[in-house]
């Protein structure tokens, strides 16, 4: 939200008013004066005006969950559980998850109340790889590696994918790598080819890899390095 707009939610504050007071050098953000009225200032940057608070900064929260299978990607379900259920209700507030795993997947799963972050992570624009171990129903056939990097057409979305890579790891196991993270999107790809994906388990997202040591069901917080590797 651009700054004077912040001002002038206030009550008794013009626009007219807010300028004013942004431009005398009266208004602090993170307790630096700032006279851009058009700034761009986040709910997590404190505002204050001759030192007085208007807009205490909220806390960012990034967390890593090892999702388990039966678990869903959602906030709220009136029938199933869902990943929320494993957080600590007092960091509940304003969570929502980066990049989804269906019902049956587990693996690396990213919950934050940063919304410009975690866009940056899903957008598929951007092109994070996001990596996958990956078993099917039926052995992964020689021609599966070059589809993948070929692209496949999805008709409901009127796209292709972006090249992917294959890494086989037996008959009927790979390690794949995607750069969009569209609707169930390997389990499609598997479809186009003639087999079915039986287990999905992300691995890693960019830079931020699951802790082989952190177990099932359990979550931690981002370090500072993996909340910084977004480009």
């Amino acid at each position: 939200m651009k700054l004077s707009r912040i001002l002038s939610n206030q009550d008794g504050t013009s626009r007219k008013r807010a300028n004013a007071l942004i431009a005398a050098g009266r208004v602090t953000v993170n307790d630096l004066p700032c006279r851009v009225a058009a700034q761009e200032v986040d709910r997590f940057a404190s505002v204050a005006v001759d030192g007085e608070v208007i807009q205490a900064a909220d806390t960012p929260c990034y967390l890593m969950l090892h999702k388990p299978a039966g678990y869903l990607s959602a906030t709220v379900d009136a029938e199933h559980p869902t990943v929320l259920d494993l957080i600590a209700p007092d960091l509940h507030r304003d969570l929502h998850i980066a990049g989804r795993l269906d019902r049956a997947s587990t693996g690396l799963l990213i919950l934050t109340n940063d919304g410009q972050w975690s866009r940056q992570l899903t957008e598929p624009k951007v092109k994070i790889p996001k990596i996958y171990h990956v078993t099917t129903a039926y052995p992964i056939s020689e021609e599966t590696s070059e589809r993948f990097a070929e692209g496949l057409w999805f008709e409901y979305e009127q796209l292709r994918t972006s090249p992917a890579q294959l890494e086989q790891l037996g008959a009927r196991e790979a390690r794949v790598t995607i750069y969009e993270g569209r609707y169930h999107q390997i389990k499609r790809m598997f479809h186009r080819v003639g087999n079915r994906v039986t287990a999905l388990h992300r691995e890693r997202m960019g830079d931020i890899r699951l802790n082989e040591d952190l177990a099932t069901g359990d979550y931690r917080p981002l370090t500072s390095e993996e909340i910084l590797s977004l480009p």
